[in-house]
């Protein structure tokens, strides 16, 4: 039997997926062909997740801990337990002595479901920000009014392609056949990120600057457009700040933004000349935005295409998201509006141990595995085991789940019932329990189920899941689109434009673009002490930290230029050094990257040792509340010994 269902994991592409079930088991998985993004096919990821979805490590009893150890418990147990504390706490300190972390590990619609039950509850303490996107998206709200992009396949009609600071084949790989198509139609491609990957063998044109200096070459580029006069005569009739924008640019000379980009200015002059031949479209990583200045960085992106004439144009735009929750009604939860407290996401460790008045005193983690995807490692496990109660809702033990009171076992993506909407495209799509649970495994809104009445919320919670999907796409009902819809494939956002911003009218108070006016804070360096930078990026074998256990063994590979290992062997083992940690690594050296960064894959495990999440600092970006990531200056220690067996 086949059945349709899609991807609700952290990515931008939200396939569709047709799985084969036999005999009540999944026995194969394969990209829709009938959706216009998946086209047939699936990344590694989600090829082997069949895997996961049958790994023997997978929980399917709730695990309540005594005296240090896990030991198995019914739901009646462990729900029991859940209310009593619940119950308790809201008495003697308030709601808001209780944290709701629901991160992005599903990006199903039906997750906001956990938020309204902590509301309802407290509301209680929840996360300010995005680890993921939270510069980047409050840069594109200041400057447009929302974060949103032409039809991914307008691409078609670009004439230049800039994938600024983005890698497709890790992170987008459902963009790559749309890129190639558009490289067939005679459009150039052309990438910019100061780490050397398989992107830049899909353009013609590969630029690599030094780390966190995206700001300086984009203002390098603005003012070559504005001293030979091709920016947009028509640009002030829509954007505020057009002079200002100018007189920032000419601040320094051309040489001088090229230095500060470690480039030639040659090299600033060809990529001004390749984007002012359009329509440009301006693709932005995420990764761009993990730095310090990231929403500075992001904002003057969004300058660019608006002065150059690229914005609200076929084949143009600057895009660093989809309107992925657009279609949806959500009005249910009120979020930061109706909180007592939020606390940053990347400040999570440190934010829980200093929260007062009151204390956070139990945390109910779903969706994500902070101790590993967050930054201070270290801290946030502290935080988490501190606490007087700590719930996790996973399917596996991961760190974050090994420092909880209480584990709760979860559906997957192919038992779920949801709704999902794609952050890189503007299709919608439905996911389905293509098989039954495990017995013993809930999904997030079974659990909730399960909780309400011993809480009081039994009739907030007591309607199906088709009726809470019927009423989140209550938007399209006037355009025809339903669950029933859903099921039977991907549908396109009716409500999302084909060309974002054609009509040249904004969401910002003025109604007009909001150019940015200013540099932003100066990148991170590198020092003499610890001369490189840690970048942990994202791999096609993984989800974030969703690596096989069998793949977290030994030391995890640093990538180094082998002039940054001066005194060191390739396949050594050494140690990595920033101010807040150090872990051992095994050396690889790659002529092809800048000698002022060390690259390891994301969401390695702490449990395990290849967390590098253990070595960077809390911090937030200038705006959004975003982490700065790849802000963390480390060196190489050796004296460690041999590779283990």
């Amino acid at each position: 039997m086949l059945v349709k269902t899609s991807c609700n994991r952290d990515c931008p592409d939200a396939c569709g997926i047709v799985a084969t079930v036999e005999d009540g088991r999944v026995t194969a998985l394969r990209g829709d062909p009938d959706h216009p993004v998946t086209r047939g096919f699936l990344c590694y990821r989600t090829n082997r997740f069949l895997e996961r979805q049958y790994d023997p490590e997978r929980l399917t009893r709730p695990l309540l801990r005594r005296n240090g150890s896990f030991e198995p418990v019914s739901w009646d147990v462990a729900l029991d337990l859940v209310a009593q504390h619940m119950l308790r706490i809201r008495e003697e300190s308030g709601p808001a002595a209780i944290l709701n972390y629901r991160s992005g590990g599903s990006l199903g619609m039906m997750k906001g479901l956990i938020d309204y039950f902590f509301e309802c509850f407290g509301p209680v303490t929840i996360k300010s920000g995005s680890v993921c996107s939270g510069a980047g998206n409050a840069a594109q709200e200041r400057d447009l009014g929302e974060a949103n992009s032409n039809d991914l396949h307008d691409l078609l009609n670009s004439r230049t392609i800039i994938l600024w600071g983005k890698n497709p084949f890790v992170s987008n790989l459902h963009l790559l056949p749309v890129l190639r198509e558009a490289r067939d139609r005679g459009a150039r491609l052309v990438l910019i990120d100061p780490v050397r990957h398989r992107g830049a063998e899909l353009c013609e044109t590969y630029v690599q600057p030094r780390p966190g200096s995206d700001i300086a070459l984009a203002l390098g580029v603005i003012r070559q457009l504005f001293e030979t006069r091709r920016t947009d005569p028509n640009a002030p009739s829509y954007c505020d700040g057009v002079e200002e924008l100018r007189e920032l640019a000419f601040s320094q000379t051309a040489g001088e933004w090229a230095s500060r980009a470690d480039l030639s200015p040659a090299t600033i002059e060809d990529l001004a000349r390749l984007y002012s031949d359009g329509p440009s479209a301006i693709l932005v990583g995420w990764g761009l935005q993990r730095r310090g200045n990231g929403f500075a960085a992001v904002r003057i992106l969004n300058a660019l295409c608006a002065v150059s004439g690229n914005l609200g144009v076929s084949g143009g735009g600057v895009s660093f998201n989809f309107k992925r929750r657009g279609a949806f009604d959500l009005s249910f939860v009120g979020g930061l509006e109706v909180a007592p407290r939020a606390i940053p996401e990347p400040l999570l460790g440190p934010g829980i141990l200093e929260a007062d008045d009151p204390p956070v005193r139990m945390v109910w983690i779903s969706n994500g595995n902070p101790v590993t995807m967050l930054p201070e490692s270290e801290t946030v496990a502290r935080a988490l085991r501190s606490r007087e109660f700590t719930v996790v809702v996973d399917s596996f033990l991961t760190d974050s789940a090994r420092e909880a009171h209480l584990v709760l076992p979860v559906t997957t993506m192919l038992e779920d019932d949801d709704l999902v909407g794609a952050y890189g495209n503007h299709y919608l799509g439905n996911v389905a329990p293509v098989v039954s649970a495990p017995d013993g495994v809930r999904s997030d809104y079974e659990i909730l189920q399960g909780l309400a009445p011993r809480v009081g919320l039994a009739d907030e919670f007591a309607a199906p899941v088709a009726e809470w999907k019927r009423r989140m796409l209550r938007p399209l009902e006037e355009s025809g689109v339903t669950v029933e819809t859903l099921e039977a494939g991907a549908v396109r956002n009716p409500l999302a434009p084909k060309i974002a911003f054609a009509d040249r009218k904004f969401g910002t108070p003025t109604g007009r673009v909001d150019l940015s006016r200013e540099i932003g804070p100066d990148p991170v360096l590198p020092t003499a002490e610890r001369p490189l930078l840690l970048m942990a990026l994202s791999t096609a074998k993984a989800q974030c930290s969703q690596w096989p256990s069998r793949l977290q063994n030994g030391p995890v590979v640093a990538t180094v230029h082998p002039e940054s290992a001066a005194g060191f062997g390739e396949g050594e083992v050494v140690r990595v050094e920033s101010e807040v940690g150090s872990m051992k690594v095994e050396l690889k050296f790659d002529e092809r990257q800048r000698r002022d960064v060390l690259l390891m894959p994301k969401g390695g495990w702490r449990s395990r040792g290849r967390c590098p999440n253990s070595l960077v600092r809390a911090r937030t970006t200038d705006v959004g509340g975003g982490a700065m990531y790849y802000e963390t200056p480390v060196r190489l220690v050796g004296g460690v010994g041999p590779t283990p067996c």
